[in-house]
């Protein structure tokens, strides 16, 4: 690296909260970061709003409204409890296909019973800032102990169906390849809650009938392809062995028998997936990144951009862009390198990239040109 560019890297890592913009710089396309807002607690999940605000899940267990000059409600009243611990609590949000006529939103959420846990998913009304009718449409069963592995992503497909990821809750990874179980798999149900009739295991009654596919560890990162409609997920892989995978109905993505990475106790895994009858990820990371968030970009602010796959990443401090060509990764690119753990990446309705970072002060940012 030049002197240069060493030094405009510094003065990006230290001078990020102090400036209203700042600079960063990638090989082709130049951009400013602004902070949008702060003071949000462990933030997780976001989801735009047709009038311009923006709906924020806090990790705590509040939702608030931030409004696009960065004004941040009270926290949203009619929220359901969340076990608010390790990895658990409010996660994501989303809003229904048809918001701007029934005001329903979903939030994907760690929920307690007794000793144990396992995530769920609520929809409500939004009205003058709280929750109204709340009614749970789903629940990952069984429930279990342990605050790791939650998922949790809410997606919905071109065909109004809702996508959920979820987790194999840590030490119940076995389980992710049975069907009898949510553990480690991901759900595709109806807003209401229903199973429609083409889920692969609809008929089956020694399965699940919400699943759509399995063998999955941990998906914190779910997007549609802007061009096909398919559904593209990214999950945690253990010591090593993120993963990107294209998730078809049916089928089996192999963990915990099958991954690029070892377990943490220094076991190997098998990185042999078709070998074993399973699918195999076509992206992954090995040393891992921990990514989390996951959007392709549509917009017309970075025309350079457009159908890049961005994602957030916690361990590895830095936001991915993926070049992709129908089915497959051509190339990556770390942006915003050795800075903070990013939880979640969106495009904004102005065509801008928001980020939230993962940290007690929890920060909404926004990248535009420069």
């Amino acid at each position: 690296m030049t002197l240069k560019t060493n030094i405009i890297a510094l003065l990006f890592v230290f001078s990020f909260f102090l400036l209203p913009a700042v600079q960063a710089q990638r090989i082709q396309t130049e951009f400013d970061v602004r902070l949008v807002a702060e003071g949000l607690q462990f933030p997780w999940g976001m989801a735009f709003m047709p009038d311009g605000n923006m709906l924020v899940t806090e990790k705590v267990g509040q939702l608030r409204i931030i409004t696009p000059d960065g004004r941040v409600s009270e926290p949203v009243k009619g929220v359901p409890a969340v076990l608010f611990q390790q990895q658990g609590g409010l996660l994501d949000v989303a809003l229904d296909p048809a918001f701007s006529k029934n005001h329903l939103i979903y939030l994907s959420y760690s929920e307690p019973e007794g000793a144990k846990a396992s995530t769920a998913v609520a929809r409500a009304e939004l009205k003058n800032g709280s929750l109204e009718n709340l009614r749970i449409i789903f629940r990952q069963l069984p429930k279990t102990e342990g605050g790791v592995h939650f998922g949790s992503r809410l997606i919905f497909s071109p065909d109004g169906n809702l996508f959920i990821t979820l987790g194999d809750r840590g030490d119940y990874m076995e389980e992710a390849q049975q069907l009898n179980n949510h553990i480690g798999k991901i759900i595709r149900i109806r807003p209401d809650g229903t199973v429609p009739s083409d889920n692969p295991f609809a008929s089956d009654p020694k399965a699940k009938p919400e699943i759509w596919s399995y063998g999955h560890r941990s998906v914190q990162g779910a997007a549609i392809h802007p061009k096909t409609g398919e559904l593209w997920i990214h999950e945690h892989g253990p010591k090593g062995g993120d993963e990107i995978n294209i998730p078809q109905p049916g089928k089996n993505y192999g963990w915990p028998k099958a991954n690029y990475g070892d377990h943490y106790s220094g076991v190997p895994i098998k990185n042999e997936h078709a070998e074993q009858g399973f699918e195999e990820p076509i992206h992954y990371w090995t040393p891992s990144i921990a990514p989390s968030g996951m959007v392709f970009y549509t917009g017309k602010q970075f025309p350079g951009w457009r159908d890049s796959l961005f994602i957030g990443t916690l361990a590895g401090r830095h936001l991915v862009r993926l070049s992709t060509d129908n089915k497959k990764i051509l190339n990556e690119e770390r942006l915003l390198t050795n800075t903070l753990r990013f939880r979640d990446v969106e495009q904004g309705p102005d065509g801008a990239l928001y980020l939230l970072t993962d940290e007690e002060n929890g920060k909404l940012l926004k990248l535009t040109p420069k």
